[in-house]
């Protein structure tokens, strides 16, 4: 018999009654700063965490109170909590986790924020951090030492899509004793649940596929109770006041209650995008996790439970072929983020990643040429039709 709500139903109705809150269906957004206490004494015992409730809306509030109880339902964790941004939730908790002296290991590819805080903020306060091709488990096995704090990877990567097995990763880690942090930004928990797979903690900008609507930049981390009340307490209130406001928790919410739709329409679509790409002879290569030449297919297959929308690729010409190829396009758009109802593409190397010197970004797998596009939810007819005329475009403005 079944014992716990599908994943839809939890992320419409989770932790939410109506006739809690005067019938009203849509939950409440809760403006408000501060809050009052029915006694000294209550208040003294809320600020003792002798007892529960809200104290003042930097540490917590109703409204961002209910979408960290849903995520953490969705991703299968104790508790969670909401950031101002994905990076407010990186940088939360790491600064959380560790102390100087302390080693971080990191996947060779990250998002270009996350390995400009990597490599040129906590390695200034004496954080080592190494880099290591973590789709080859044996060189993270060499790599771990008794100073290794925490393992940190993004699965599928951004932006080349590489994949790291979260299962198997996890148990190297922990064998040392290492905390496994996981960027699950790209798969989201309707797509992979890093947790369920051994991962410690999960990380999200929640300004993508979570929101999915483009209007609301924010973040979420999701773990242990232990764990979320010590980024809670240490890394958001203390260290980065990196603190949700209620509205844009208000827009999260109402996100989440259509995830799961868009998540299949987003798939379904770049299934069908990737697919056009690797059979069009303007197209060098394309990376994606549903097609049976990604390198680590049969790893997507076993852990994500769809391949996701991110596609990335290299057209014909290189850099230069590939800024031909975006420029002529008329409908996708060029802009950054991802998760959008809008395909969205643009450049890694001089947009997203340019915090990566050219020598890092051919270190860490990031080409001068690769493209990276967000497959939206327009009817995918109109995205394959403007795809392929910006191809065709390119590649006679390179023949003449």
């Amino acid at each position: 018999m079944k014992t716990k709500s599908g994943f839809a139903t939890r992320a419409i109705h989770h932790a939410y009654d109506p006739m809690q809150n005067q019938g009203a269906l849509t939950p409440p957004l809760h403006l408000t700063s501060t809050f009052s206490f029915e006694t000294v004494e209550s208040g003294g015992e809320m600020f003792a965490g002798e007892r529960q409730g809200h104290i003042y809306s930097r540490i917590s509030n109703p409204t961002c109170d209910l979408l960290e109880q849903r995520i953490a339902s969705l991703e299968g964790a104790e508790a969670a909590l909401a950031l101002s941004s994905g990076m407010g939730a990186i940088t939360a908790t790491l600064w959380s986790l560790l102390s100087p002296g302390d080693e971080v290991i990191v996947d060779q590819t990250l998002y270009g924020c996350t390995f400009a805080f990597m490599r040129h903020g906590l390695s200034k306060w004496g954080v080592t951090i190494t880099h290591v091709d973590m789709t080859d488990l044996d060189r993270l096995r060499d790599a771990i030492s008794e100073k290794t704090r925490v393992v940190y990877f993004e699965t599928p990567a951004n932006p080349n899509m590489r994949l790291v097995d979260i299962k198997a990763a996890s148990s190297i880690a922990h064998g040392a004793g290492a905390t496994v942090v996981v960027d699950n930004t790209y798969a989201t928990p309707y797509l992979t649940r890093p947790i369920e797979l051994g991962a410690d903690i999960v990380v999200h900008s929640a300004t993508k596929y979570l929101g999915g609507h483009g209007d609301v930049v924010a973040g979420l981390v999701a773990g242990t109770a232990e764990q979320i009340s010590e980024i809670r307490l240490v890394g958001m209130k203390d260290m980065t006041g990196a603190v949700m406001a209620p509205f844009n928790a208000m827009l999260i919410l109402r996100g989440l209650k259509t995830l799961a739709l868009r998540m299949d329409r987003h798939c379904a679509s770049a299934k069908a995008v990737a697919a056009n790409l690797e059979a069009h002879p303007a197209v060098r290569c394309v990376h994606f996790p549903g097609l049976e030449s990604f390198e680590q297919f049969e790893l997507a297959a076993r852990q994500m439970d769809q391949p996701g929308a991110m596609i990335a690729f290299e057209v014909e010409g290189g850099m230069t072929g590939g800024i031909q190829f975006m420029n002529r396009l008329r409908m996708i758009q060029r802009a950054v983020s991802l998760g959008d109802a809008e395909t969205l593409i643009q450049h890694p190397a001089s947009m997203t990643h340019s915090t990566y010197t050219a020598e890092e970004r051919a270190l860490h797998g990031i080409s001068d040429g690769l493209i990276r596009l967000s497959v939206g939810l327009e009817d995918v007819d109109d995205i394959l039709m403007d795809l392929d005329q910006a191809l065709i475009g390119a590649s006679r403005h390179a023949a003449e």
